[in-house]
């Protein structure tokens, strides 16, 4: 059997398994393609597990059926049907088991499979606030800037965010649609899901024309979760298809990140639930490379800004440390301050007068003004 006729066999399946059916998987794998084929077209055993009533309803789908159609108007709409078995397959895929897709309707002209072994989930709310939008935005814009495909579900909200973030710098974006590529959904974002075509690909299970409906969403995050190294989330209450995602790609051993929001918002409520358990708290794209990229690619230390007393050797902090905040002092109190002799804090005195930290007034020494801030600043962090 040629690739070519299991690729037409699996648009005929495309076409009349739901998404993410685990009984016809387990079936699909134990028959194999072409076996499958025949029963739902000619009669014959039905797959364990599925009732007549089903089987039926399985059966009049794929009396409907026409697979030679579906790659026509595909083609059409410049759009491939990628298939297990070719050589642009995403093999993590494959990590789904029964529930793994019988295939993908691609739309664009980068290779799917050289896409995803570098790819990351950035997922959320639909309606997200402007900390939610920003936040998805700048992480999709730096993801894309350290070579990394930003990957989500196109929807309104943190999704649409991503996608924009990462092209308008200039990045790789994919958008995973619970409905054929061909009919763009949400409506509104007909325009951004093009320019993601354009630019980047659209991946969908369904085949050309199909809509979306409540449970293909939710099984298109199985998708999502499985085609990329880690899921990052950024806003979703509770009960949000965003944190589908995330556990699906916890199943499946990738990494689920989350960026932690106002504990006054409910739409970081799952987030943070999220966080309370095996995710990873994260708050910028090198966090996020750190984590899910290869030896080496680590985020930078996290400091305060660095201050002119900072950079004084231990000694000569120790006697800044040990002045008056105001007023003069002497010597001998400024050494016994410091922990050291009237001799060293004297020599470190003058030190610090050079540098612009100290003045000198008769037998005493002051802050200067600059030292003064300085010094309450530090007191004010303790």
């Amino acid at each position: 059997m040629s690739q070519e006729d299991e690729r037409l066999r699996r648009a005929f399946l495309a076409r009349v398994i739901e998404p993410g059916d685990e009984v016809c998987g387990r079936w699909l794998r134990a028959v194999g393609a072409a076996e499958a084929v025949r029963r739902l077209v000619a009669g014959g055993e039905q797959p364990r597990g599925v009732t007549d009533k089903r089987w039926a309803g399985l059966r009049a789908r794929a009396e409907r059926a026409d697979p030679e159609r579906d790659l026509a108007v595909a083609r059409e709409a410049g759009t491939r049907f990628v298939c297990p078995g070719d050589p642009e397959w995403p093999a993590q895929l494959d990590d789904l088991g029964d529930t793994r897709p019988t295939g993908l309707w691609v739309r664009g002209r980068p290779s799917l499979r050289i896409w995803a072994l570098r790819s990351v989930a950035v997922v959320g709310a639909r309606a997200c606030t402007e900390y939610g939008a920003h936040m998805a935005a700048t992480l999709g814009a730096g993801l894309a800037e350290r070579g990394w495909v930003v990957v989500s579900g196109g929807a309104y909200g943190v999704d649409g965010a991503a996608h924009r973030g990462a092209l308008g710098a200039g990045g790789a974006t994919v958008a995973v649609l619970a409905c054929g590529v061909d009919r763009p959904y949400p409506r509104g974002h007909t325009e951004l899901i093009t320019r993601i075509a354009e630019q980047g690909l659209v991946v969908g299970e369904l085949p050309p024309g199909d809509h979306p409906t409540p449970s293909r969403f939710i099984l298109r995050n199985r998708v999502i979760a499985a085609l990329t190294r880690g899921t990052v989330v950024v806003e979703a209450a509770y009960r949000s298809g965003a944190l589908v995602t995330a556990r699906a790609a916890q199943r499946l051993g990738r990494f689920a990140m989350g960026v932690p929001g106002p504990v006054t918002s409910g739409l970081s409520a799952g987030v943070h639930e999220l966080l309370r358990g095996e995710a990873v708290l994260v708050t910028d794209a090198a966090d996020v490379a750190e984590l899910v990229g290869d030896i080496g690619e680590l985020a930078p230390d996290r400091r305060g800004p660095v201050l002119p007393r900072d950079l004084l050797d231990p000694g000569a902090g120790r006697v800044l440390a040990a002045l008056p905040a105001r007023g003069l002092a002497g010597a001998e109190d400024i050494a016994r301050g410091a922990g050291t002799t009237t001799d060293d804090a004297v020599g470190r005195l003058y030190e610090l007068r050079s540098l612009g930290f100290v003045e000198r007034h008769g037998d005493g020494w002051k802050l200067t003004r600059q030292a003064m801030i300085s010094v309450r600043g530090d007191r004010r962090g303790c």
